[in-house]
This record gives C-alpha cells, sequence and structure tokens, in this order.
C-alpha cells in the first residue's frame, strides 16, 4: 500500500475558482492518457493498489474533487456534478490532454456520465475515448443509499454532522466491503474524509442523489446512446449499486459489458484489484487500444 503521506507528497496542487484541488500524476508524458475519477466520500488515494501498474502503461492522472481528500472543501459551495466534470475538464486541459480514456467509481461514475453527454455537444474540449465504471449509482432508480445519506438530506443533517465520528465513519465504511477493511487503510480514509473539516460540507455534497433524479434523462441517454466503448466491472455484493444496478444496466444499454466479482462490495479496485485490473485490460484489448 502507498502511504497517505507519500501519496500527498506525491501531488500537486492546481488552482480551481480561487481553490486549492489536489492532483497527481505517473506514467510515461507520451502513453496514452487515462483519467480516474474517485466516489463519495472518499478520494484520488482510492486508486493507489491501481496506481503503479496503471502507470506502465498509461499517463495516469487523478485528482481529489473539490469537497474531497486534500483539495479545498467550502462550506458555501454549489456542489453539482456539472461543476465537478468543468473541473475534470479543466484539468485535464492543464495537463495539454487531447484523448483521454476514463476510469471511473460511484460519485465519479456520473461524473463520467455528464462527460460523456458532452462529447456530443458543441465546443471544444478533449476527447473522451473509451469509459469504464466501478460499483455506482448510474440509474437513480436503482441506487440504494446508506440511511445516513439519506438523513444528510433531510433538516436533520446538521446534528448529524456534529454527530460523526471516527468509529461511525468507519463502520460505516466496513458496512460497504465483504470483509473488514485493515485499520491503516480506515485510518487514511478517515484522515481524508476529515481534512479540512469534510464532514460540515457532506450534505452539500451528498445533493448528487438528487441531482441523479433531475438529470436522469441526460445521464442515462448519455450511455445509452454514445458509440463510445463502455465497460462495467461490478462488485456484485456492494449493498449500494452492487449485481441490482448491473440488471439495470442489462436491460438499458445496448450490447453490455459487464465483468461481476462475486463476493466483493462497493470498492472493487480496494478489494480486488488484481481482478480489475484483468477486466479493464482484457476491455482495453478488445477494443483495439492494448496489444
Amino acid at each position: 500500500m502507498i502511504k497517505l503521506s507519500d501519496w500527498e507528497q506525491s501531488g500537486k496542487y492546481f488552482d480551481y475558482k480561487g481553490h486549492r484541488i489536489f492532483c497527481r500524476s505517473a506514467g510515461e508524458p507520451r502513453a496514452p492518457v487515462l483519467l480516474l475519477i474517485h466516489g463519495f466520500p472518499t478520494s484520488s488515494w482510492d486508486w493507489e493498489a491501481l496506481w503503479r501498474p496503471l502507470s506502465r502503461d498509461f499517463r495516469v492522472l487523478a485528482l481529489d474533487m473539490i469537497g474531497s481528500g486534500f483539495s479545498d472543501k467550502p462550506v458555501d459551495y454549489d456542489y453539482h456534478i456539472f461543476d465537478q466534470a468543468d473541473l475534470s475538464e479543466y484539468f485535464l486541459r492543464e495537463q495539454n490532454v487531447g484523448r483521454y480514456h476514463v476510469l471511473a467509481h460511484d460519485y465519479g461514475d456520473t461524473v463520467a456520465q455528464e462527460l460523456i453527454a458532452r462529447q456530443t455537444e458543441p465546443g471544444t474540449r478533449p476527447r473522451l475515448q473509451t469509459a469504464c465504471f466501478l460499483n455506482g449509482g448510474l440509474f437513480p432508480e436503482t441506487h440504494r443509499p446508506l440511511l445516513i445519506q439519506r438523513l444528510m438530506l433531510t433538516p436533520l443533517a446538521p446534528l448529524l454532522v456534529r454527530l460523526i465520528s471516527k468509529a461511525s465513519f468507519t463502520a460505516t465504511m466496513n458496512k460497504l466491503f465483504s470483509t473488514p477493511l485493515e485499520p491503516d487503510m480506515l485510518e487514511a480514509f478517515w484522515t481524508l474524509f476529515s481534512h479540512n473539516d469534510g464532514k460540515a460540507v457532506m450534505p452539500r455534497l451528498l445533493q448528487y442523489i438528487p441531482q441523479r433524479r433531475i438529470n436522469r434523462s441526460r445521464w442515462v441517454n448519455a450511455i445509452v446512446n454514445t458509440s463510445l466503448p463502455l465497460k462495467v466491472i461490478n462488485g456484485a455484493a456492494d449493498p449500494i449499486s452492487g449485481l441490482h444496478m448491473t440488471e439495470r444496466y442489462r436491460e438499458l444499454v445496448p450490447r453490455p459489458k459487464i465483468t461481476l466479482l462475486d463476493n466483493i462490495g462497493h470498492y472493487p479496485q480496494v478489494e480486488a484489484p488484481v481482478a480489475v485490473m484483468e477486466a479493464y485490460y482484457l476491455f482495453l484489448r478488445k477494443n483495439g487500444f492494448m496489444a
């Protein structure tokens, strides 16, 4: 495991709308670009187990989205998926990226759906070549948020924010995995979540749940109608977006490409990084992007 202190020290910060955003890059400058988009309530460090293997074949880019990880977490900010997609495109332009692939997870899946939707719209932007989704709420009707997430969208949110502790946070995180996490992994997740008083912005970040409902047509149509190669790699035991989500994906998405990982929870890149790599590389080879 890459130590969290090493992860931060190897990264950089850039300015976005007056806020500091943490980012990392690795790999050969001329290699194909792979943008990793993390989920909620974690950060780019979610990808640490895949980072070194992927960087052998890609120029790998990742950031902590605003409100997450080591990036700024302003309380008075409109945390919208549209803005997180703007941030991703801004980052790509700053890195002089013309073409790229996406590997996304959870909240990041919705950001990726928005990036796909923009590919057919007017304007000059980096061109997306493929998208691969790990467990996430691609369809609002199949998303099963935890009770604490639902309550954070009610008037109880201010009280609940004050009640979040390291113990309650780590207990909730463990529910998302098929087996309990190692203490050092839980410690790192908590450090990143609590950095810059992260719990204060949880209610605002969780607005992505109603945003998914409001923008369902745009974001679902993006993956139903795109000509881009798509892939789903799914931890089937995930209570939030597991097997039930992939069943809906098969119903709606033409020629669905799905790899199910039995007995794996919501974070397959953490629980089963080797299986994720194998499935992802097979997808790329079948679509002519790897030898």
